[in-house]
């Protein structure tokens, strides 16, 4: 369990530290509004947004082995701790803010947990289908959020179809300096994306709107602003909650871990793919681990992954975790000396930033990909999607959870399977289903099992076996099974495996296996259905007697 300091500051030479100076200081420019606004949506102040890129990005710098991947709060985890956090309590509540503490500190100690004993595999359950339904969600529910503030409007219906039609019927009543400021920022963003996309267009466009609303007073044409932040650095702090609040807050902690991983692993593994270098998945839990124990403890909110910071600075060119340092340093400076700055910046331009980033998370294309290529994945994810808007976030996980475990026994309950026969002018066995013309052998039967042998499938196992025996168009003297991807038999299934082997020497049929790997050997042993050693090429069965006189007939099996 060794744990090794500064890998992500690795390969980086003196004559790269300009560039990735330069580097820092644009992820700053992007980290001051995305994360106040991601404070914003889970009810929290300004200051715990920026508390958050501050400890915590060194934290992960130090302890992370992902050259590239930035650690910060984002939408899906601002979401899900707004949904766990308001069932507890308002967010004018100085107990909000405790509880936002102390279910950080929770998710470092579940992150651990994975770290400690190798857990990470469990992200693996959300499959691609569970986790673009269940982001996407994510990203409708925020996205609606920040429309209201663009709006400058409150909605007090419960649900998101409810506020929705509510907000619809709203529309007549919103500020138009507001929806100006608001749109207007998604526009500066969009415009600079495309023209000039080295330009950090948040901080652009957050700029330009908080000098229209200090030139022309909108603060005084009911334009809403983020009014004054105490200046100063996070202080130690420690949470004051009961156990009885910290076991409520276990579930939305772990729903942060597991979409965290989910993403962050994914995301680290593909870009030190792409850039070509190693990356150690459990230590990244770790610092995960690290960074969320740094933001709990100074003031700051659960931190994760983030797709769209990351990837900026992958198109800078950095290659390292020196943006993350230096983006620290800047954010740290402007909590000393520019916190006065902020005071007039209009809060419909932080969800105008907001809006914009989260679309991003709407993965429409992904879907429309899904439909195309199996559409019973599809429906998953759109269940996953609905389960979000209409139960919210947390029961959402759960029921991606349970979706992406239904798919995954539905798969493995009933695996590809095939009936084998001799390939025309060879003599070799393939699926019947490449040469419909081919007839089997008289009295040979030959069946492949595409998966492991193990309870959920093993009674389809053993009644597809009866069927073909029984509906074969001649009577069936030899059963083979092809077992080259049988990679593992459990007790289960070793029954199932024995019932057949007594029913069909009921029925006179000779039972015998193919392709034998040795730790399929081995298991067989183990469950006394292998009386003799056998070679992995060629027949396997209980009469040495019958499989020799079979071999010597004209027709030998070869199965591939």
């Amino acid at each position: 369990m060794t744990i090794q300091l500064f890998q992500g500051l690795r390969g980086v030479s003196q004559a790269d530290l300009p560039k990735e100076i330069l580097a820092g200081v644009t992820l700053a420019a992007l980290m001051i509004p995305l994360n106040i606004g991601y404070a914003q949506v889970a009810g929290l102040p300004a200051t715990v947004g920026l508390y958050s890129a501050i400890l915590p990005m060194v934290a992960f710098a130090i302890f992370c082995t992902s050259r590239q991947l930035v650690a910060s709060p984002d939408a899906a985890i601002a979401a899900l701790l707004g949904a766990t956090l308001g069932g507890l309590a308002l967010p004018e509540d100085p107990r909000y803010g405790q509880l936002a503490l102390a279910i950080t500190l929770l998710c470092a100690l579940g992150f651990f947990l994975f770290w400690f004993f190798k857990l990470g595999f469990l992200a693996n359950f959300l499959s691609k289908a569970v986790l673009a339904g269940f982001i996407s969600g994510l990203g409708i529910e925020v996205l609606t959020s920040q429309v209201k503030k663009i709006m400058g409007v409150s909605v007090e219906a419960e649900g998101w179809f409810r506020e929705v039609f509510e907000l619809i019927a709203k529309v007549v009543e919103a500020n138009p300096y507001t929806v100006a400021i608001g749109v207007g920022s998604i526009v500066i963003i969009r415009l600079l994306k495309r023209f000039a996309p080295q330009v950090p267009g948040a901080l652009v466009a957050l700029v330009v709107m908080t000098l229209l609303v200090a030139g022309f007073n909108l603060d005084q044409q009911g334009v809403s602003v983020l009014g004054q932040i105490p200046p100063g650095l996070p202080r130690l702090t420690f949470p004051q909650v009961s156990l009885g609040d910290l076991g409520q807050l276990v579930p939305g902690a772990l729903a942060i871990c597991g979409i965290t991983l989910a993403e962050g692993l994914l995301l680290g593994r593909n870009y030190a793919q792409k850039r070509g270098y190693p990356i150690d998945a459990d230590q990244e839990m770790f610092a995960f681990g690290a960074a969320n124990v740094a933001a709990g403890l100074t003031g700051g909110f659960a931190v994760g992954s983030s797709a769209s910071r990351t990837a900026a600075m992958d198109n800078s060119g950095s290659r390292s975790q020196v943006p993350s340092l230096v983006g620290a340093i800047v954010v740290a400076l402007v909590l000393l000396f520019f916190t006065q700055q902020l005071a007039l910046l209009p809060n419909a331009a932080l969800a105008g930033i907001v809006a914009n980033a989260v679309v991003k998370l709407i993965e429409v294309d992904e879907l429309k990909e899904l439909y195309r290529l199996r559409q019973s994945e599809f429906w998953v994810a759109i269940a996953c999607l609905l389960s979000v808007l209409v139960l919210g976030p947390l029961k959402a996980v759960a029921i991606a959870f349970l979706l992406s475990m239904i798919d995954l026994l539905r798969r493995v309950a009933r695996p590809p399977t095939a009936v084998l026969v001799g390939a025309p002018g060879t003599d070799r066995f393939v699926a019947a289903a490449r040469y419909p013309e081919a007839s089997p052998v008289p009295g040979l039967l030959i069946y492949r099992f595409s998966a492991p042998l193990i309870f959920p499938n093993a009674e389809f196992f053993k009644t597809q076996v009866q069927d073909l025996v029984t509906t074969a168009a001649t009577p069936v003297q030899w059963f083979v099974l092809d077992a080259e991807a049988i990679t593992d038999i459990d007790v289960t299934g070793a029954e199932a495996l024995e019932q057949v082997i007594e029913d069909l020497a009921h029925q006179r049929v000779e039972f015998a296996m193919t392709r034998v790997t040795q730790p399929l050997q081995n298991l067989l042993a183990n469950y006394e259905l292998l009386p003799h050693p056998i070679h992995p090429g060629r027949l396997y069965s209980s009469n040495r007697q019958a499989t020799e006189a079979f071999l010597q007939r004209p027709i030998i099996p070869e199965v591939i």
